[in-house]
């Protein structure tokens, strides 16, 4: 049949023959045929239902429709509840990898490891500077034995940050008097005796996507600006748990976008020329700035690894379900993930043993064995290498005993490459603020404008712009609203497809603990497969720009750049958080990249 007549005939018969239970819905089979028949024409012919004036009512669910037809209002939804379906970065599922990991460790798989900073020997530094870019497992030295408080080493960064920030533009809120009280409360514990663990004492900063009890949260937006969420996000409390002090809601790109947000640019501490890039664009130029001993950064697709780069610091994009994402703010339930920006890589594993493992409000977190090793034998693990790499990582690893095995290119699946399953969890992390803005803006997000082609460019900004809406105010993100015109079936089509890159990446990983690429190697792919990286500093020279490709070419030419670290990342097999981690610590004790800083 190739005509709609034809088919809704043969759709007539169809039901007119088959079993119905009139009393179940309380209509008549004459009525349900009727009402079926109308349903079927609306997406048949094209035409909208006369349902509810047939039937005395004014509407699609009124009170005159049979009940098999009415539709109930919507339970309304805000940014941060889940979905049902859960992306898992093992090809076999959770369950799988639980079963794994208990036949190879026992119940101890799901024990938190044990870290403990290496005492402090020799002098300590003397001048505020020199104690403020010390590491942060060095700063836990020192207050572990008492050789500084809390209160000291907090006034310190607070300090900096109110000299540096109208420059670096990289705090939204310095928490000054909380940050006090909580320094005081831990060098009390700490004198008493009660002493937490390694993060004790610690002044960090959170990128301000996450919720803080008290203080404004964010999310870079102008609309958002006076907004106090009256919660602690996960990572805040396992932070706080842990002793740390939080002193500053840390710069996030507007909606976790690149490095602007409604009061400015973030700025890379090196050279004030450049933005941090984005979108975790405080927590690097403050870390970089010896602003915090650490910050609290996010990434769903480049926003760790790319202000890292940009900044010269360390970092670790974890693996995917590794730390708990309650209480941040959400792009993407399948690719948001948490992690710490610092100064040197062993930093970064002494934070994550803290804040990784399940949480029962993060459906996707899970809990795999973390040990970081100070004393890795390189030459025991497979790491692969590609042409791509940079001279001066691999060679000096080299030196320490790893026998490269050499890669080349890495799996890829037509039809993913776009961002149309991530417009769409975008749009319904965002439902709730779009359709206030669509009013606002005289939107009808029901005849939604045909979606205009994207602009191409490198997508190592954390995420790509898209095209604009000449309608929309500054805080506006057409990306919210492009996701809701993407059909059901296209996406899980993209899904499926997603799934067999997951598989293949698997293969391809299957005889190696890591690999190193070019700096900025399989961003975009790792955040569909949620391998874990490590971003650290490798050599000190002048930056090569990157992000190029959006908007209009530029009509001076760019800045002199000032040299700085270059960094490079060591990519992970999945939940091979630790050796990577462990394998950028021995490079880093060799080189001495990592002990420069920036003059401010």
């Amino acid at each position: 049949m190739s005509n709609p007549e034809d088919l809704l005939q043969q759709y007539q018969t169809d039901l007119e023959s088959s079993d119905f239970d009139g009393e179940k819905f309380g209509i008549d089979r004459r009525q349900f045929v009727f009402y079926s028949l109308a349903a079927a024409a609306a997406t048949t012919l094209g035409i909208k239902p006369a349902l509810a004036e047939a039937r005395g009512g004014t509407a699609a669910g009124s009170i005159g429709q049979p009940r098999f037809l009415q539709q109930e209002t919507p339970l309304p939804l805000g940014n941060g509840e889940p979905p049902a379906l859960q992306f898992q970065p093992y090809p076999g599922g959770t369950g799988a990898l639980m079963e794994k990991l208990v036949r190879k460790h026992g119940a101890a798989a799901f024990d938190r490891g044990t870290y403990e900073a290496e005492p402090w020997t020799g002098a300590m530094p003397t001048s505020d500077d020199d104690i403020a870019f010390l590491p942060a497992h060095r700063l836990s030295a020192l207050l572990k034995s008492r050789r500084i408080t809390s209160a000291r080493l907090t006034d310190i960064y607070l300090k900096r940050l109110k000299r540096l920030n109208p420059t670096l533009l990289c705090a939204v809120t310095i928490m000054e008097d909380q940050a006090r009280a909580e320094a005081a409360r831990a060098d009390a514990e700490i004198a008493a005796g009660h002493y937490r663990g390694p993060l004790h004492g610690l002044p960090y900063g959170v990128k301000d996507l996450f919720a803080t009890k008290g203080v404004p949260t964010t999310w870079g937006a102008k609309d958002f600006e006076s907004r106090i969420i009256d919660m602690d996000a996960e990572v805040v409390v396992r932070l706080r748990d842990a002793g740390a002090v939080l002193i500053a809601k840390l710069a996030s790109g507007l909606f976790a976008q690149n490095d602007q947000w409604f009061r400015g640019r973030t700025n890379n501490p090196w050279n004030l020329s450049q933005g941090s890039s984005g979108s975790s664009a405080g927590p690097a130029s403050a870390t970089a700035a010896g602003c915090v001993a650490f910050g609290i950064g996010t990434e769903t697709s480049g926003s760790i690894v790319s202000p890292t780069i940009r900044c010269g610091v360390s970092a670790l994009r974890p693996t995917f379900g590794s730390v708990s994402r309650y209480g941040g703010m959400v792009l993407a339930w399948s690719q948001d993930r948490v992690g710490p920006i610092v100064r040197m890589s062993e930093d970064a594993a002494m934070v994550f043993n803290v804040i990784h493992g399940v949480d029962e409000k993060d459906p996707s977190t899970v809990m795999v064995p973390f040990q970081f090793n100070r004393s890795i034998d390189v030459g025991a693990l497979r790491i692969g290498v590609d042409d791509k790499a940079p001279k001066e990582l691999v060679d000096k690893l080299k030196e320490l005993g790893m026998k490269p095995v050499t890669i080349g290119a890495r799996p890829t699946v037509a039809g993913i490459g776009g961002s149309g399953g991530l417009d769409v969890e975008d749009a319904a992390a965002f439902d709730s603020y779009v359709q206030i803005k669509a009013k606002e803006i005289g939107l009808d997000l029901n005849n939604l404008p045909p979606l205009p082609a994207r602009r191409s460019g490198n997508s190592a900004g954390g995420r790509e712009a898209a095209p604009a809406n000449p309608m929309a105010p500054a805080d506006w993100n057409p990306r919210f609203v492009n996701g809701r015109r993407i059909p059901g079936f296209e996406f899980l089509q993209t899904e499926r497809r997603r799934y067999v890159l997951v598989t293949m990446w698997a293969e391809f990983l299957k005889n190696l603990d890591m690999y190193i690429g070019s700096p900025f190697a399989d961003v975009g792919a790792n955040a569909q497969t949620g391998h874990p990286s490590a971003v650290l500093p490798y050599k000190f020279g002048v930056p090569q720009p990157f992000g190029g490709g959006r908007g209009p070419a530029p009509t001076a030419p760019a800045p002199q750049l000032n040299a700085q670290p270059i960094c490079g990342q060591i990519i992970g097999n999945l939940y091979n958080d630790d050796l990577i981690l462990s394998v950028a610590h021995q490079f880093q004790m060799h080189d001495d990249t990592v002990l420069r800083h920036p003059t401010l």
